[in-house]
């Protein structure tokens, strides 16, 4: 089952990943005219405090949806220590 996942940090309020795939991939889903720097920012800030790699920004308001498709990596990435 899918659902909105909360990120909880003990220092700030509560940020809402609409997707986390295998606690890996964050995903953010968005229906907007663009894509703006705000929405780049918010995916990026998920990554950083969630220690996820990987980022997908989904744009639905595209005629083709491959065009509303933007990746993002977390350059500050730390690998899980086993």
């Amino acid at each position: 089952m899918l659902k909105k996942k909360n990120l909880c940090l003990w220092f700030t309020k509560k940020y809402r990943i609409d997707l986390l795939v295998e606690r890996q991939v964050i995903i953010e889903l968005k229906s907007v005219e663009t894509l703006n720097d705000v929405h780049t920012a918010q995916v990026l800030t998920y990554l950083k405090l969630s220690n996820c790699r990987i980022g997908l920004l989904i744009n639905f308001n595209v005629i083709q949806l491959t065009a509303g498709i933007k990746r993002l990596y977390n350059r500050y990435y730390i690998e899980p220590q086993d």
